[in-house]
């Protein structure tokens, strides 16, 4: 029982992170029908953000929000300088565009920072535990998912009941209709990736400090984790997005615990081959097809 209560925690926690990673993914595809595959670069900006101010001895109470601060900031300037002047263009050359900002952006980060990890110098108490009789749970696991519960409670009420989020939702199901209605563009779509970004920097907290070491690629794994996600629960699906975090993460932390040994390692090819099995029956993925901010 110990042992699948702990595998319980570290699958919410994984999943939490997985489920921050897909609604920011989410968000931006509901709005521009786009598959931002630089959204991995908004996380690792978020991580040499934390490396860098924690290096200069910078409090953690202002790291933590300089890191969610530099995930907007930079998802904001991408969409200003890369994607803006693509708007209208065809969906293929957007998503082309969004590979090609992502690796000019690693390779910017591997001529000027260097390919080698850099350590963040996390404070020893993300590392405390709490125990609950024979049961040790850290605190960083507990406070991934409460902060995760919180932030998603916080975006639902403000697409629901702030002017700009209801604006987000109409451009989601129309948004050429949107424009003709008088509301800003422009303003929908920055706002948008601002909140991807700003869960990007939250998401990069909480996985770096599980694995506190970021390098130039290092968001190139929570991107197709959160990818995934955001597949397996239905592509422009916000509710859709934050089950398939939770999914992926249960099953990756249960394949983690079940597996020999020896098969640990292939734990992200059986999580693809679950997925193409997934598609199969249901393409559109489980929450169906994409019906934007609506059910939001």
């Amino acid at each position: 029982m110990r042992e699948v209560i702990q595998q319980v925690v570290n699958g919410l926690s994984v999943g939490s992170i997985y489920a921050l990673v897909a609604l920011g993914v989410a968000i931006v595809f509901s709005i521009l029908n786009l598959v931002n595959f630089a959204h991995g670069e908004f996380i690792t900006a978020a991580g040499y953000t934390m490396f860098y101010l924690a290096a200069g001895d910078v409090p953690w109470v202002l790291i933590f929000p300089s890191a969610i601060i530099a995930g907007a900031l930079v998802a904001a300037i991408l969409e200003r300088v890369a994607f803006r002047p693509l708007r209208g263009a065809a969906i293929a050359t957007q998503l082309l565009a969004s590979f090609a900002v992502s690796f000019a952006i690693e390779n910017a980060l591997q001529l000027s920072v260097g390919a080698r990890p850099k350590a963040i110098d996390y404070p020893s108490w993300t590392q405390t535990t709490l125990h609950l009789g024979s049961i040790d749970i850290q605190w960083l696991d507990i406070t991934t998912f409460v902060t995760t519960m919180a932030v998603l409670a916080l975006i639902m009420w403000y697409l629901r009941h702030t002017t700009t989020g209801l604006a987000m939702r109409a451009a989601a199901d129309d948004f050429a209709t949107t424009r003709l209605m008088g509301i800003p563009a422009n303003r929908v779509v920055v706002v948008a990736f601002l909140i991807s970004g700003a869960l990007a920097g939250l998401a990069a907290i909480f996985y770096f400090g599980n694995s506190p070491v970021v390098s130039p690629t290092s968001g190139f794994d929570p991107l197709l984790k959160g990818f995934i996600a955001a597949v397996i629960g239905g592509l422009g699906s916000l509710p859709g997005a934050v089950f398939g975090g939770f999914l992926l993460g249960g099953l990756e932390v249960a394949m983690d615990a079940t597996l020999p040994a020896g098969l640990t390692g292939s734990i992200d090819a059986f999580i693809f081959a679950l997925l193409i099995i997934a598609l199969l029956f249901r393409p559109s993925g489980i929450f169906g097809v994409k019906t934007a901010f609506s059910r939001v």
